[in-house]
C-alpha cells in the first residue's frame, strides 16, 4: 500500500478522488486550508485509490494518512 499524507497541519477542504478512482502522479487528490490559504495534495505516485482516511471538515497535522493507494 501507497499512502498519501499531509504535508502541513489544516483543514480538509474539499476531496477529489474516492474509492476505486485511478490516480496519477502528481494528480490533485485533496484540498486542505491552512492559514485562510488553499493548499493542493497530489499524488505522488500513480494507483488506485484503497481508502479515503478523512472527510470534509477534518482537521488533520502533519504526516496524517489521508488516502491510501494499491
Amino acid at each position: 500500500m501507497k499512502e498519501i499524507t499531509a504535508s502541513m497541519a489544516g483543514t480538509v477542504l474539499n476531496i477529489m478522488a474516492t474509492t476505486g478512482d485511478d490516480v496519477t502522479e502528481g494528480q490533485e487528490v485533496l484540498m486542505l486550508e491552512s492559514m485562510k490559504m488553499e493548499i493542493p495534495v497530489e499524488a505522488s505516485v500513480a494507483g488506485k485509490v484503497a481508502e479515503v482516511r478523512v472527510s470534509i471538515g477534518d482537521f488533520v497535522n502533519e504526516g496524517d494518512i489521508l488516502i491510501t493507494l494499491e
